[in-house]
């Protein structure tokens, strides 16, 4: 497999350097699309078929291409895999909810290949992360492989969508999907929040909907906890709260993940997380990191290239809310990371990321950098 990488703000800068490109005879038949500027979506993908590539895009907000960080440009990698060892799968949640057409993707994958991988992005403001790794494994069992992000929006929590070559959904998900015996897909998931304090309770909530924390409204305890006054819940309330303050949701026999707070409602004071958080569960409260999170990440990354030596590409989900708390010290993680491979690679800031932990399952995150590694068998 070979993988380029190319940017530009315009598709008519897209167009130049994608001749350019191809010129020497690269012909690719994918191109993974990070698009941070919403007017050039259709030109964008119009350009893309007429060069016979297949789209898999995501609306984002600050990009990064082989270690730079990009704002309100166009990312893409594009990739010249056989066209039997992938497929594409798109489906709004108007044919179901989030869970209910992962199931379906993921049935459809195994109707093709009978061991898929998956790549996946999803549109949409509250979309519950965990439920896109369910349904894939109802249809596909459980470790099944699942790396990806929630599209983003540059923080104005207005709108996200995903797009193929024919269709966008501000609500759905969209899937590429490897033959695994072909192609592999492998990577991790790197967090470095520290939990601080008791554990606390959810008391009330549905889904990645908090209503009450140790019986106190959420809003309340978020606030009050995190040191938080004067809230205005219509300006970004939202990241606010997350470059500030996680929670931590633990689990038995689990692997510990991060929840962001992505929405707040002031009228019944509850939070939308990028994630469930199950009435009952275990929290712990965690405050934005020391830069020595960087450090953590890369000696990780570092020690798993004994265990995943070469890539043909990268492609990274970083958190937007790690963007906020690490700075310009999340260039130095992401230049890193790339030069540990050393091949093509493009990412974006998300809304939550799906990626490999240490025990070896695929988990929904918050406030982690996921790492997704390509390279034909």
């Amino acid at each position: 497999m070979k993988a380029k990488s190319i940017k530009g703000k315009t598709t008519e800068e897209i167009k130049a350097v994608l001749e350019k490109t191809m010129a020497d005879g690269f012909q690719p038949t994918v191109a993974i699309v990070f698009l941070a500027n919403d007017n050039e979506q259709k030109s964008l993908v119009k350009l893309l078929t007429e060069k016979k590539v297949q789209v898999f895009g995501a609306s984002t907000g600050d990009n990064f291409l082989d270690g730079e960080i990009e704002s309100g440009s166009i990312i893409i990698l594009l990739l010249d895999i056989k066209s039997d060892y992938f497929q594409t799968a798109i489906k709004g949640t108007d044919e179901g909810s989030i869970k209910e057409i992962a199931e379906q993707i993921g049935r459809s994958a195994l109707s093709r290949f009978k061991k898929p991988a998956f790549l996946v992005v999803s549109g949409g403001l509250t979309v519950d992360g965990d439920e896109i790794i369910e349904g894939i494994e109802i249809a596909c069992g459980k470790g099944t492989t699942i790396f990806g992000g929630l599209a983003a929006d540059f923080l104005k929590m207005e709108r996200t969508y995903v797009f193929t070559n024919d269709k966008l959904f501000d609500s759905g998900l969209l899937a590429l999907i490897f033959d695994e015996e072909k192609i592999s897909l492998n990577g991790m998931a790197v967090g470095g929040w520290k939990p601080m304090g008791m554990d606390r309770i959810i008391t009330k909530s549905k889904g990645n909907i908090v209503y009450a924390i140790d019986n106190e409204p959420a809003l309340d305890f978020i606030s009050r906890y995190g040191g938080i006054k004067d809230i205005d819940t219509n300006n970004a309330l939202n990241f606010l709260i997350s470059s500030n303050f996680q929670l931590q949701l633990k689990r038995e026999n689990k692997h510990a993940v991060m929840r962001t707070p992505m929405q707040a409602n002031p009228e019944n004071r509850s939070i939308v997380f990028a994630g469930s958080l199950p009435e009952g569960s275990k929290v712990r409260l965690c405050l934005l990191p020391g830069f020595e999170v960087v450090g953590e990440a890369l000696n990780s990354f570092n020690q798993y290239k004994n265990e995943q030596p070469e890539a043909d590409a990268l492609i990274m989900f970083s958190c937007a809310g790690r963007q906020l708390s690490l700075g310009p010290y999340v260039s130095e993680e992401i230049d890193g990371i790339k030069n540990i491979w050393n091949a093509p690679m493009a990412g974006f800031f998300c809304y939550g990321e799906i990626g490999r932990v240490v025990s070896g399952f695929h988990e929904f995150h918050n406030m982690t950098c996921s790492l997704a590694m390509l390279k034909e068998k």
